[in-house]
């Protein structure tokens, strides 16, 4: 109509709301926010400071300043010669065997831990009497290997790294007082044309049955956490469908459980890497140049890092995320 004003309203703007995931992302960059922030300001200079310090030699020298006596630290840059001290210093020959050393028992440790952790949540998983006492029982070594243990565990360390050194048959006497030998399992699985590798190895989890069962109390705690997320309705449907137990596990349980046993993996090797009776770093502590010392650190972590890498990018294809959506 002539004269009016047709006057148009907008229509109000729907207001977004964020998805549960974008929420629970929001809420999880929350709470690792204090971690973050303290690498960022507190461990990255001091990395920094570590590494570059492996490229110099550190010294002190004496001033005098208004008739008194100062030290001063002083820092000279020299490239690289302390990281080939370390890897082929006639001072440090046995740096490189204690370090295959370790990396060996890193390896061998791996898969034992996770298969006797494994094993043991699935066991404490079922319906029993005193399973709660069982599962304390069980993550007690985790609890109580501190003080008098741990120094036990170093002296053995120790004890290793002499053998290196001195070739006086300790490894031999070790491995005739340990549980079981060799010729033991030989005669056992003699008429099965077991290999000879595969029995070295069974007699080798045997015999350090001890610090396989003290260092797998966390892992076994993942593991449970992991098989109570499982639902129970995709077990009744698979006793439902007439699968066996076997059956179940390989395609229900072990699927559906393989990202933890991803993080247990990771954490075993970082475990393994701070422990104070790893053989490695006792060598570190007890070489005497510092410098020296920096780079043997570097060139473990390095290794222990590609080592952590080749891990997760394993284990990474064969993981099985459940979709909830």
């Amino acid at each position: 109509m002539t004269g009016e004003i047709e006057i148009k309203q907008k229509a109000p703007k729907k207001r977004k709301i964020a998805s549960l995931d974008k929420r629970k992302a929001r809420v999880g960059w929350l709470f690792v926010l204090p971690f973050i922030i303290g690498l960022v300001c507190i461990y990255l200079p001091i990395i920094k400071d570590s590494l570059w310090y492996t490229f110099n030699h550190i010294g002190t020298e004496i001033i005098e300043q208004d008739g008194e006596r100062y030290s001063q630290m002083t820092v000279e840059f020299v490239g690289l010669s302390n990281y080939q001290q370390a890897l082929f210093g006639g001072d440090y020959k046995d740096f490189v065997p204690t370090l295959l050393t370790g990396i060996g028992n890193l390896i061998f440790e791996i898969p034992a831990i996770l298969l006797f952790s494994l094993f043991m949540a699935v066991l404490l998983n079922q319906k029993m009497v005193g399973r709660a006492a069982f599962r304390a029982i069980f993550f007690l070594p985790v609890i109580v290997a501190t003080g008098l243990m741990v120094a036990t565990d170093n002296m053995e360390s120790v004890g290793e790294i002499g053998s290196i050194n001195d070739g006086s048959g300790g490894e031999a006497a070790e491995a005739q007082g340990g549980m079981v030998s060799t010729m033991d399992l030989q005669s056992l699985f003699g008429s099965m044309k077991v290999g000879q590798g595969l029995v070295k190895y069974v007699v080798d989890i045997i015999n350090r049955i001890y610090s396989i069962v003290n260092r797998s109390g966390v892992q076994m705690l993942i593991f449970l956490s992991g098989l109570q997320s499982i639902s129970p309705a995709i077990y009744e449907a698979c006793k439902i469908d007439g699968a066996s137990g076997w059956e179940t596990f390989w395609k229900i349980t072990f699927p559906m459980i393989s990202p933890m046993i991803l993080v247990n993996a990771v954490y075993t090797v970082i475990d393994a890497f701070t422990t104070e009776s790893n053989t490695v770093m006792n060598y570190i502590n007890s070489v005497g140049n510092e410098d020296v010392a920096g780079a043997m650190s570097w060139i473990y972590f390095l290794i222990v890092m590609l080592i952590i890498g080749a891990v997760a990018g394993i284990m990474s294809m064969f993981v099985f995320y459940q979709r909830k959506d």
